[in-house]
C-alpha cells in the first residue's frame, strides 16, 4: 500500500510540474509562480560562481527543477530531473501538450517563440530540458 501511494505521488508530482515554460520570466516572477502554483516544491538556496540558477525540490527529493538564469536574472532554460519510473507518463503528457519533433523531443510555441523540450535518460533519473530553439 505504501509503495502504491508513493508511486502515485511521484507520478502526479512529475506530471504537474511540466506544463509551464517559464523562460523569459525573471527570478522574482519565478519565485512567485512557484510559491502560488507549486506548493509541493521547496526553494533551495544555492551558491555557484559559474552560473546563476534557482533550485526547487520536493520533500522526498524525487524531483528537482532548475531554472537557469542570465546575469540579469532572467530564465534562459529549465531542467526537470525526476525518477525514471515516471518516464512513460511524462512522454504521454508531452505528446498530448506539444508538437512531436523526433524521438524524445517536442516543440513548444510560447509567446511567439519556439522552445525545444527534450527527455534524456540517466542511470536513475529522467531529465527534461526546455531551451529556446537555436
Amino acid at each position: 500500500m505504501k509503495i502504491t501511494t508513493i508511486l502515485t505521488f511521484l507520478i502526479l508530482t512529475c506530471c504537474c510540474t511540466y506544463g509551464q515554460n517559464l523562460i523569459g520570466y525573471n527570478d522574482v516572477e519565478i519565485k512567485k509562480f512557484m510559491r502560488e502554483n507549486r506548493k509541493d516544491m521547496n526553494y533551495n538556496i544555492v551558491r555557484n560562481n559559474k552560473f546563476k540558477y534557482l533550485k526547487y525540490s520536493d520533500n522526498s527529493d524525487s524531483q528537482t527543477i532548475l531554472f537557469f538564469l542570465t546575469q540579469d536574472s532572467v530564465c534562459k532554460s529549465v531542467r526537470v530531473i525526476c525518477d525514471r519510473t515516471v518516464k512513460t507518463e511524462k512522454v504521454k503528457e508531452l505528446d498530448s501538450n506539444y508538437k512531436k519533433a523526433g524521438e524524445n523531443r517536442w516543440i513548444d510555441n510560447h509567446n511567439g517563440k519556439n522552445y525545444l523540450i527534450e527527455v534524456k535518460d540517466e542511470t536513475w533519473s529522467s531529465i527534461i530540458t526546455i531551451e529556446p530553439v537555436k
